[in-house]
């Protein structure tokens, strides 16, 4: 109800497991379409096939079989169009046959959702690693227009953005709202299974799967980084020394940017270079540079990544190899440093903060961190820090 009633324009419904959160988008965005009128509208998940399993049946559930709207179509775009009786339902008389269409997407490739403009949104399950910050960020560039709203159903994954740009900023931003609750709330959820899970799994896993609570989870593997290494943004004075660690890739090359401060050895992250699309290296190198010291020191890549280093080389920026290959050491070196209190952060840099929260190793079947790390090739971030504590 409390949900139901929020006039935010952003409003997260923040519960534990099977608390019925889904069941809340597909009224909440009928309703938007109504007040909204015609026009284009989405609903996004993680992937598509999360999509397909909960947030499109509920959906076509509503819109198809119980009202009658319209159909849905999968080929080419995913999509559910209104039919003339939909529209008359859904308007009257006020916008005579306008077409009207709801796409479904999935979030895990940010450039996938800049395609259209939106009047509003439903995002199923998005604090999902695979949610990436960036299809946040492309979700709000296409609704920018029309200043559309935002649903977003979820459980609670992990300390990332969904928490920094969402549950903190509705704390005392008006345009934001959280509304939480617990599995048990559903007065259909068992209170026995209620206390079996509460009695089985480790606290931080019960915290953010069936209270909705935001904790560390096990195999987080910088669980020592803090918030208060977050600095406001300032100028970086001239005389201090820089330096950036390169991750090179075909669609996601990176680059973190450090600054020493000299009488402390603190060093300040303070940009990012992260334009995930395929570029040359002559355009990586230019943008790189934008802005730098020509004394700037470049580290990065991995030991059999010697023809990037030529690349870059070729188009002006020399990249020096890690002398140090194997990544734990590099990031038990990362680790240390933020022991130290040797990292500071600017506080926009947010996809930097996103990829820290998630950075985490695997689970055995007991819950208990292996050696690997789960979805290691996604931490391009991860891996220009690691290099630049290698040097």
């Amino acid at each position: 109800e409390q949900a139901w009633e929020s006039t935010a324009r952003f409003v997260c419904v923040l519960s534990g497991t099977q608390g019925g959160k889904t069941t809340f988008g597909p009224p909440w965005l009928h309703r938007e379409i109504k007040a909204r009128g015609p026009g284009d509208y989405l609903v996004a998940a993680p992937t598509y096939r999360l999509l397909y399993v909960k947030a499109l049946p509920e959906f076509r559930k509503l819109f198809e079989v119980k009202l009658g709207l319209g159909r849905f179509v999968s080929q080419p775009v995913k999509r559910f169009e209104c039919s003339p009786a939909g529209l008359d339902s859904l308007f009257g008389s006020r916008f005579p046959h306008q077409p009207t269409t709801v796409f479904f997407g999935h979030a895990a490739d940010p450039d996938g959702l800049e395609a259209a403009t939106f009047k509003a949104a439903w995002l199923d399950e998005a604090g999902q690693k695979k949610f990436k910050l960036g299809s946040w960020e492309a979700i709000q560039r296409r609704l920018s227009t029309n200043q559309g709203r935002v649903l977003i159903t979820t459980t609670p994954y992990y300390l990332g953005w969904l928490k920094t740009q969402v549950a903190d900023r509705a704390e005392s931003d008006p345009d934001y709202d959280l509304i939480r609750f617990e599995s048990i709330e559903n007065p259909v959820f068992s209170r026995q299974e209620w206390e079996r899970m509460q009695s089985s799994l480790p606290q931080w896993k019960f915290d953010l799967f069936y209270r909705a609570r935001w904790s560390r989870p096990a195999g987080l593997i910088y669980d020592n980084w803090q918030e208060a290494d977050k600095v406001a943004r300032f100028a970086v004075p001239e005389g201090w020394r820089r330096y950036v660690g390169i991750d090179f890739g075909g669609l996601n090359t990176a680059a973190l940017f450090y600054a020493e401060e000299p009488e402390t050895g603190v060093y300040y992250a303070y940009r990012l270079y992260y334009p995930q699309r395929k570029m040359s290296a002559e355009a990586h190198v230019k943008k790189i540079l934008l802005g730098e010291p020509q004394d700037l020191t470049a580290v990065g890549g991995a030991p059999s990544e010697d023809q990037w280093r030529l690349e870059f080389k070729h188009a002006g920026l020399i990249v020096q190899k890690p002398p140090i290959s194997e990544v734990e050491v590099g990031i038990d070196r990362v680790y240390a440093a933020h022991n130290a209190r040797r990292v500071k952060v600017f506080a926009d840099l947010e996809a930097y903060f996103d990829e820290k929260a998630s950075y985490a190793r695997e689970l055995d079947e007991q819950g208990e961190p292996t050696d690997q790390i789960e979805d290691k090739g996604d931490y391009h971030i991860m891996d220009c820090e690691r290099y630049l504590w290698s040097y």
